[in-house]
Formats: C-alpha cells, sequence, structure tokens
C-alpha cells in the first residue's frame, strides 16, 4: 500500500516574512506618502525614483539577463522622465512621455535583448502605477485618504489571502501558472479589501458612501489578486522563481508590490469615472 504524503503544515516562515515586510515598509511608505507640503512632494519624487530603479533592475535582470545594465537603465530613464513630468501636474502630458520614452527604450534593447518590446513593456508596467500614485496623492481632495484606502485594501487582500489558502486550502485557483495560490485565499483576499476599503472610508471620510466604498474596496481587491497572477505569468514566461533577491530566501521588491500596483491603477481609473473626471 502506498503510504499517503506528508500533510502540508502552514507556512508561518512567509507568513513572518509578509508580516516583518509589511511592518517595515509601511510605516516608512505612509510618512513620505501623507506629508504635506514642498518637502513632502520632494520626498515622494525620491520614493518614486527608489523604487522605480529598484524594479527596473529587477525587471531588467529577469527579461535581458545577458545585459541587464543597459535594460534597467532605459527602463529608469523612462519612468523617471514621466514622473518628473508628473511633479508639475502634468499627468496628460506624463502618460505621453511616459509612452515614447517606453519605445525608445525598446529601440536601446535592440541587439542587447531577446525581445527588445520586454524593455518598453518594463517601462509602461512599472511607470504606470507609480503615475497613478502621483496623480491619486496629489490630485484634487483626500489625497492622502485615497492613498491609505488603496494601500489598506491592497495589503489587507494580500496578506489575508495567503492565510486563507494556507489554512484552508481547497481547489488551486490557477495552477498552471501559480500552483500555491487557492480558491479560498482568493475569495478571503476578496472579502478583507472590501472591509478594508470600507473601514476607511467610514473612520476617515472621503466623501464615499459605505456601498461605493465597499465596491471600491472589491475593485481594488481584484486587482490586487490580478496583479499577483500577472506577475507568477511573467516570471513563468521568463524562467525565473523570483524577480530578485532583495528580500534574501524571499524575492524582490517586485514580488510584494506586485498587487499593490495594480490596485493603484485600478482605484485611479474608478476615481477618474466616478468621482473627479478627467484629469488636466
Amino acid at each position: 500500500m502506498t503510504p499517503s504524503p506528508p500533510a502540508k503544515h502552514f507556512n508561518w516562515t512567509n507568513l513572518g516574512v509578509r508580516a516583518l515586510s509589511t511592518a517595515v515598509l509601511a510605516p516608512a511608505a505612509l510618512f513620505v506618502l501623507l506629508l504635506d507640503g514642498p518637502w513632502g512632494s520632494k520626498l515622494r519624487l525620491v520614493l518614486i525614483a527608489v523604487v522605480a530603479a529598484l524594479l527596473a533592475i529587477e525587471w531588467a535582470m529577469m527579461s535581458a539577463r545577458q545585459a541587464p545594465a543597459r535594460i534597467a537603465f532605459a527602463v529608469t530613464a523612462a519612468v523617471l522622465a514621466a514622473a518628473f513630468t508628473a511633479d508639475y501636474e502634468h499627468y496628460r502630458t506624463a502618460w505621453l512621455v511616459l509612452v515614447l520614452c517606453a519605445g525608445a527604450a525598446a529601440l536601446i534593447a535592440r541587439g542587447i535583448a531577446a525581445r527588445p518590446a520586454d524593455a518598453a513593456f518594463g517601462a509602461l508596467y512599472i511607470g504606470g502605477p507609480l503615475l497613478a500614485l502621483m496623480w491619486l496623492r496629489s490630485h484634487g481632495p483626500y489625497g492622502e485618504r485615497w492613498t491609505v484606502l488603496v494601500l489598506a485594501t491592497a495589503w489587507a487582500g494580500d496578506i489575508t489571502a495567503f492565510v486563507v489558502g494556507n489554512a484552508l486550502k481547497g481547489p488551486k485557483l490557477w495552477p498552471q501558472f501559480s500552483p500555491n495560490k487557492t480558491w479560498s485565499g482568493f475569495i478571503g483576499g476578496l472579502v478583507a479589501a472590501t472591509l478594508a476599503a470600507w473601514a476607511v472610508a467610514q473612520f476617515w471620510p472621503m466623501q464615499l458612501s459605505p456601498p461605493k466604498a465597499m465596491a471600491l474596496g472589491l475593485f481594488a481587491g481584484l486587482a490586487t489578486m490580478a496583479g499577483d497572477l500577472w506577475e507568477s505569468v511573467l516570471k513563468r514566461r521568463f524562467g525565473v522563481k523570483d524577480s530578485g533577491d532583495l528580500i534574501p530566501g524571499h524575492g524582490g521588491l517586485l514580488d510584494r508590490v506586485d498587487g499593490l500596483m495594480f490596485a493603484f491603477l485600478a482605484v485611479a481609473v474608478a476615481r477618474l469615472v466616478v468621482n473627479l473626471g478627467w484629469p488636466h
């Protein structure tokens, strides 16, 4: 008789790393994102520049391992050109700059990367969420509250999905690309994201009714899960286990913020459609 495989226990180590990384990153990110005045604006630009550079390096190491330095430089330059434009509140122009510089990054990648278009996609993949963050924080009333809402929904959804998925297990969500994710974790993460958005809007008023806040949280939660799954697809495509080794043994920065990136884009789109109209 074939013995049964040993039962898998809850992965407390990974949970601890997620909780620790959140505990370390969250206060610093919140301080910079919530700080008002000229110093706050400049510190946010510095934070965005550092994050853009780190993510560009990880992207280059995944997509062009033969010559990552030039790709990392091209992607970083594209994102920062758009970010500096957005810092002057020219958001439409910033998106145009990002697209044009992404095309330039693809031209730079010709001859040194197997797929030059990956450099362009990397610039858009990293730059789009950062522009969404800058717009959400600085445009219109309650910018800091919208920013906190995104952070709360993404972090709550991600951590709860991990905890519930490991505890309940059950059918896999998308085993072809992400064998560890389950439907139970997916549903648990959506519930947590929905409740987190409701809590932020309830205790820190931002002209969002409870039904709107919960709908926004659900939308942001779906985006968070989609971002996590999308990075799994990308890592499979590039044949890597992690995006980097910034956190030894537990991956890179992109592994920690993939869902958050999609959440910022989703909430920015929702705010455009529902709340404020098109940005200037």
